[in-house]
């Protein structure tokens, strides 16, 4: 007997995936009271959409090709975003300043808050964002021609987070990098080049999610996603300091478009 045919409640797959990114969360939290270090919630970002994409695919009783269409896009993105992050947090052991500082203000309560507010926040955010693999996963019907633009979508957003991830760790690497702003390449052209490839690929497996029909609503999941990266945890929490370490940084905000990229202003 199979997995799917295990579980038939409606909305299993959402109760199942909630299930396991919970298990994941508290699992991470218990490390990172060892290690002192809740940073390591990051690394876990994007594998943590792969877990649910594969419990989508083995309890939903939808379309088999869509399941299986969704999480594979699901997981060439979650996997390289964890692995790009698993190595970055590998050569900086310390914990994040911008969990240093909260840990510094919470003191003792700092380890309860952090469930809460880092582990489950995240966990929950993850539940919400992945609504459109959740809900095509119990829908049946033919793959249909949204998936062209939907996968293609996917691959702009891929290969924007890609190239420019390689192209900050090069500029990075490079000894003559400290305080200065990259202002080539894909950044040359938006500040925040993996943000918007983050943005494009939730997009687009919406798009792929939508011939499953009736999972417009389903918009708000790559609607919360475009908040974070845009308003809340990715381009403004970024950009908040960042001009007292690079002051070269102002300069490079006045002619280099926020988000969506576009040709760099004339001096």
């Amino acid at each position: 007997m199979g997995i799917a045919t295990v579980f038939a409640a409606p909305g299993e797959v959402t109760g199942v995936a909630a299930a396991v990114v919970a298990v994941l969360m508290v699992g991470l939290w218990a490390l990172s009271i060892r290690l002192r270090d809740v940073s390591i919630v990051d690394p876990a970002w994007g594998p943590a959409f792969v877990l649910v994409a594969i419990v989508a695919a083995l309890v939903g009783r939808g379309s088999p090709e869509r399941r299986w269409l969704l999480l594979g896009l699901t997981a060439l993105w979650g996997l390289r975003l964890g692995g790009h992050l698993l190595i970055r947090k590998r050569h900086e052991p310390a914990e994040d300043r911008r969990y240093a500082s909260i840990r510094e203000r919470e003191g003792a309560a700092f380890v309860r808050w952090s469930l809460v507010w880092i582990f489950g926040l995240q966990g929950l955010l993850v539940l919400i964002v992945s609504l459109p693999l959740q809900v095509a996963a119990g829908r049946g019907g033919d793959l249909t021609w949204f998936v062209i633009p939907g996968g293609l979508l996917w691959a702009i957003g891929c290969v924007f987070e890609t190239v420019g991830d390689e192209q900050l760790r090069r500029f990075k690497a490079r000894p003559d990098s400290k305080g200065e702003v990259m202002d080539s390449g894909l950044w040359r052209y938006t500040r925040h080049p993996n943000y918007f490839g983050d943005f494009c690929v939730w997009w687009g497996l919406w798009l792929v999610a939508l011939t499953a029909g009736r999972t417009w609503w389903t918009a708000i999941g790559p609607l919360v996603m475009t908040a974070l990266l845009m308003r809340v945890s990715g381009a403004a929490l970024l950009e908040r300091d960042i001009g007292e370490r690079r002051p070269k940084y102002a300069d490079y905000i006045r002619h280099t478009s926020a988000f969506f990229p576009r040709p760099p202003k004339r001096a």
